[in-house]
This record gives structure tokens, C-alpha cells and sequence, in this order.
């Protein structure tokens, strides 16, 4: 493993992976544990509590002290957060805390590592990368570094719940191999933001001041679509899956892993396709993308009147397609608006805002009292039909305005 990107990508995927490895075991902690839905609920958004912080902090202090470190940080809060997941299953304070420096960890690996790996994508660290494969590759190498990560680790954990020993324990355990093995590969892998010189750097709430957060591109065709990158990916591995589960019996949890594995596997095999895809429609993939994901809302919806699991995966598949799509529309969006020092505070945005969606999830439980499933999810569809509008006339007005 010679190439410094892929070095720095294994640190990426072992950080997603411990990211994600809780998702499948919802279930288990509601079974072995007696957590209430609503407690369940609270894990994941203490989650997204310590995502957004990562990534905005996290780009500002790499601009500071290079990307390395904070990546390797990363890696270091990845771990810490499965040791605490491991040994505090029973106690919903401690799980909260686990979740938390979870959620810093990705947050860092997807701000700071994203633009590790983009920045080692150059011609100096990467010269045998042709020049046409490599005006995409800085937003599809980090793009498919996390999904694989969030997909296997998913699914290993998931598999390990269902049918392994120890199911609150050995999942967490594998992750701390493989945050091991990350650890030492990043041994080595060169430097692309040099430390900035004593006295040099302003303080960090000037660094935190993104001002191309404001550029019209950013603001009319990034921003309309960067909630659905998550909140449709969560309802592929969240919400359908609790749906269907009276239907899945004791297979739950596996229907609940498989689901997580096929909406982050077909986001991964969709992503080598994007180039391609923008090429074809004049760069307007992200307008694909978020059709595919009006299509699989619509199916979703359906999956939940009929309440049928084969349904249910058929909308996963094309919600995971959606994802994929526009992670990658919407992170070579950002590289082309960005200079090398903005890099990676405008990508910190940029999740930030993604993950948003996460919440999704959260908020159809919130309201299921008031509507069911299915009408909620139409409802979902007709927001996600007017975002697909106004991206698509952001497009028209800002190559207008160039």
C-alpha cells in the first residue's frame, strides 16, 4: 500500500466503520437492554451533537496543525468510543457519552480526512493518476472510503449481534483492531497542510469564519441538497427497517443489517459511476441523484402500507443509489468552489448540513402519532420534489451569473 491516499483513506474507513457499527444493534439494545424507542432515539442524536462540532473544529485546527494529526485524533476518539460503547450498555448516560465522541470522530474524519485524501490526490503525491480521472477522484476516493466503512462495519456488527457471542461486546472489539491497523498505516503518509508558523495563524474564531459558506454556487445548489444525502440514507437503515420488523420476527436484526449493508453498498457502487453520470448530463448528476431519491421515498411510503420487506429493500436499494449520487455531486461541488485553506472548513459545512438530514429519522417517530407512516413519507417525497426544483434552478442561475 504505497500510495499515501490509500493509506489515508484506511484511516477514513476505520473511522465510518465506528461510526456506523451501531446502527444494526438499535434492536438489540431495545431486546437485551429494555431501552425505550425514544432512548434509543437519543443515542443517535447525541451523535450528531458531537458530528457537527468535529467537523467545524476539526477543519479550523487541521488548517492550524496539519491534517495528519486531527486525523490520527480521529481515529484515537474512534476507538475510545467503542471502548465506552462496550462497557456501557446498560448505563444510557454512558452510552450517550460513547455516541458522542463518535460523532466527533466522524466528524473530523470527514472534514480533515476528506481533504487529506483530496489534497494527496495531486500530481505530487499521485503522478501516475491521469489528469481526467483525477478532476473527480478527490471527491470519490474520501466519498467511498466512509460508505465502505459505514456499510461492512454495519454489517460485520450486525452479523456478530446476531449470531456470535457476546453481541453488546464483540462488534466493538473488531473496531479496535481495525482503528489499530489504520493507526499504523497513517504512519508515514506525507503532510499536506503544514503547521502554520508561530504567530502566524489568527485566532481560531476567525478560522472558524467560513466566508465561501455565502457563494451563490455553494448556496443555491449544494446547500438545497445536502440534507437528503443522510436523511435518506437513514431511512433506508433506520426507519424501514423498524417498519418491517413485526414482520421480521426474531430475524429483525438481520433484516435491519442487511438493509444497512444494501442502502451503503449500492451508495458505494454508484460512486465510481458519477463521473460518467456528470459527464452524460452536463453536470447535473446531483439532479439524478435526488430524483432516484423522490423515487425511493415514494417506495418507501409504499413499503410501509403494504408492510412488505421485499418492498422495503427495493426502497433501500434506491435510496442507497440516491445517496451515493449525491455525496459525490455535492462533494465535487465544494472542491471546485474551495482554495486549498478554505478546503476543508467549507467541506466541514458541507457535512454539517448533510447530517442534518440524520435527523430525519427522529422526527417521523416525533410526528407518528399525529400520521402514519406512509403519509408522512409522501409528505417527505413533496419536500424532496421542491429541493429537486430549486437545485435545478441554481444550477440554471449561477452558470448564468459565470
Amino acid at each position: 500500500m504505497h500510495r499515501p491516499w490509500l493509506r489515508a483513506a484506511t484511516a477514513l474507513f476505520a473511522i465510518a466503520w465506528g461510526g456506523n457499527h451501531f446502527t444494526p444493534l438499535l434492536h438489540l439494545y431495545e431486546a437485551r437492554f429494555g431501552y425505550a424507542a425514544v432512548t434509543v432515539d437519543l443515542f443517535l442524536g447525541t451523535y450528531v451533537a458531537g458530528l457537527v462540532p468535529g467537523l467545524l473544529l476539526g477543519g479550523a485546527l487541521s488548517d492550524r496543525r496539519g491534517r495528519r494529526p486531527l486525523v490520527r485524533a480521529g481515529v484515537v476518539f474512534g476507538a475510545l468510543a467503542s471502548v465506552v460503547l462496550a462497557l456501557g450498555a446498560a448505563v444510557p448516560a454512558v452510552m450517550c457519552a460513547g455516541r458522542l465522541l463518535a460523532g466527533v470522530s466522524v466528524g473530523i474524519a470527514m472534514s480533515v480526512g476528506t481533504s487529506w485524501v483530496k489534497e494527496l490526490t495531486s500530481p505530487r503525491f499521485d503522478p501516475l493518476l491521469g489528469d481526467a480521472a483525477r478532476t473527480t477522484a478527490g471527491a470519490r476516493r474520501p466519498a467511498l472510503a466512509l460508505t465502505l466503512g459505514f456499510g461492512i462495519g454495519a454489517g460485520v456488527a450486525g452479523s456478530l449481534a446476531q449470531w456470535a457471542p457476546l453481541p453488546s461486546l464483540l462488534p466493538y472489539a473488531v473496531h479496535l483492531v481495525v482503528s489499530a491497523a489504520a493507526l499504523g498505516l497513517l504512519a508515514g503518509v506525507p503532510e499536506t497542510a503544514p503547521p502554520l508558523p508561530a504567530g502566524a495563524a489568527a485566532s481560531l474564531w476567525e478560522d472558524l469564519r467560513v466566508p465561501l459558506a455565502g457563494h451563490a454556487r455553494f448556496v443555491r445548489v449544494v446547500l438545497p441538497a445536502a440534507p437528503w444525502i443522510f436523511a435518506t440514507a437513514g431511512i433506508g437503515y433506520a426507519v424501514i427497517p423498524l417498519l418491517e420488523a413485526p414482520a421480521m420476527g426474531p430475524w429483525a436484526l438481520a433484516y435491519a443489517t442487511g438493509l444497512t449493508v444494501l442502502t451503503l453498498g449500492i451508495g458505494a457502487l454508484v460512486q465510481p459511476l458519477v463521473p460518467r453520470l456528470e459527464a452524460a448530463t452536463g453536470g447535473r448528476s446531483g439532479i439524478v441523484g435526488l430524483g432516484a431519491m423522490l423515487a425511493g421515498l415514494l417506495l418507501a411510503a409504499a413499503s410501509a402500507a403494504a408492510l412488505s420487506p421485499w418492498l422495503g429493500a427495493a426502497a433501500a436499494a434506491v435510496l442507497g443509489a440516491a445517496y451515493g449520487t449525491c455525496l459525490v455531486s455535492g462533494l465535487k461541488e465544494v472542491q471546485a468552489i474551495a482554495g486549498p485553506r478554505d478546503l476543508a472548513g467549507l467541506t466541514g459545512v458541507y457535512y454539517s448540513v448533510s447530517y442534518a438530514g440524520f435527523l430525519l429519522p427522529l422526527l417521523l417517530a416525533a410526528l407518528a402519532g399525529v400520521a402514519t407512516y406512509t403519509m408522512l413519507l409522501l409528505g417527505v417525497a413533496g419536500v424532496c420534489l421542491a429541493s429537486l426544483l430549486a437545485v435545478a434552478r441554481g444550477l440554471r442561475t449561477t452558470r448564468t451569473e459565470a
